[in-house]
């Protein structure tokens, strides 16, 4: 008689993938990566410097949390030290967040389409998704307010937005904080914070500082060009960070990804000098498009958002045809990662003839 097999929990039937499976890079050919938010150039000099040096230690476990980075962070934002978390990306913290912070029938608001880890942190948990759909390709803020009930127990704010890169601003999201009862916590996630330094953009960690109940979240896959170390930090209220940190998996963040963060935070103008490079592509490529009928909100982030309905599997086709690899979310749009210049030109060029099924 043969035994049934162990059963996974019935909670992870719907939850989806958290990428569904990339386009395919051509069988010859080059092939350009615009279908994940990653940096077009490698890591810094310094951080790969750190890296090598780094790499001849990892028969040695790190520490159970990377404190150097820690302490480097709690000065350079001006918080304690007890208020900064850490994780394998944000992904990783949202994971602790779905353990310390969510029970099972808890709502979470969060406006969509958004960061695709949001619906699966909160079913993981046990939670109840409650999505608030995007107004204009920004999020609906008087919406999401009105969404929150008695059983919500967290907000999700995405600033700047991911798929769309959209931005709400300092003065919005300051209105949307002082409705949310203090009961809430509201995750405010800025991976993409250094790419939206424009006048009423917020400082997420100036607005946590008088609300116990908001946590920020930034990361080093983007800006600092370290999306394969795994790095993101965030700053929470001590209940909070305490809880937090329980969670976390030890040794979650290595050494090499330690060194190479705390190398990079020294180098932060040469960083600067990149995310000016990549912004000034950025508008580069919004101009060419809207130039060729393309509808291209504007975008506050590394990557430029089509939104194309029923278009978008189409168009995401014929730029893979090319070796364009882009993000394609059907029936929404298309997500397009900013690259370097070649492969910006030639995203222009393929885009310009498929404009009969733009």
């Amino acid at each position: 008689m043969t035994a049934a097999a162990p059963a996974p929990r019935a909670a992870l039937d719907d939850i989806p993938a958290y990428v569904p499976k990339p386009p395919q890079p051509p069988a010859v050919g080059e092939f350009h990566r615009l279908f994940l938010n990653e940096n077009p150039y490698p890591p810094l000099p310094s951080a790969l410097s750190a890296i090598a040096e780094a790499a001849a230690q990892t028969n040695r476990y790190p520490g159970i949390l990377p404190d150097r980075l820690v302490d480097a962070l709690a000065r350079r934002l001006d918080v304690p030290l007890d208020h900064v978390v850490t994780g394998p990306g944000s992904v990783g913290i949202y994971q602790q967040i779905g353990q310390a912070m969510l029970s099972p029938g808890d709502e979470v608001v969060y406006a969509w389409p958004s960061f695709e880890a949001f619906p699966i942190v909160v079913k993981m948990a046990g939670a109840v998704p409650v999505e608030v759909p995007l107004r204009g390709e920004a999020h609906d803020l008087d919406a999401m307010a009105a969404a929150i009930t008695p059983r919500t127990t967290a907000v999700l704010v995405c600033e700047p937005n991911n798929p769309t890169g959209t931005a709400v601003g300092a003065a919005a999201l300051k209105r949307f904080l002082d409705r949310v009862p203090e009961r809430v916590l509201v995750v405010l996630d800025e991976a993409y914070v250094e790419f939206h330094r424009t006048p009423g953009a917020p400082d997420g960690v100036d607005l946590y500082r008088d609300r116990p109940n908001v946590m920020v979240l930034r990361t080093f896959s983007k800006a600092y060009g370290l999306a394969g170390l795994r790095v993101g930090y965030g700053v929470a209220h001590p209940r909070v960070a305490q809880a937090l940190r329980k969670c976390a998996v030890p040794c979650g963040v290595g050494r090499v990804a330690e060194e190479a963060a705390l190398a990079a935070l020294l180098a932060e103008d040469e960083l600067f000098e990149r995310v000016d490079r990549i912004t000034a592509e950025r508008e580069r490529l919004a101009t060419a498009l809207r130039a060729q009928g393309w509808p291209v909100p504007a975008s506050a982030t590394n990557f430029l958002w089509l939104p194309l309905g029923a278009r978008s599997s189409a168009v995401a086709a014929g730029l893979e045809q090319r070796g364009l690899l882009v993000r394609d979310f059907p029936g929404a749009g298309l997500r397009i990662t900013v690259g370097t210049p070649d492969s910006n030109d030639l995203l222009v060029g393929v885009l310009e003839g498929l404009t009969a099924v733009r």
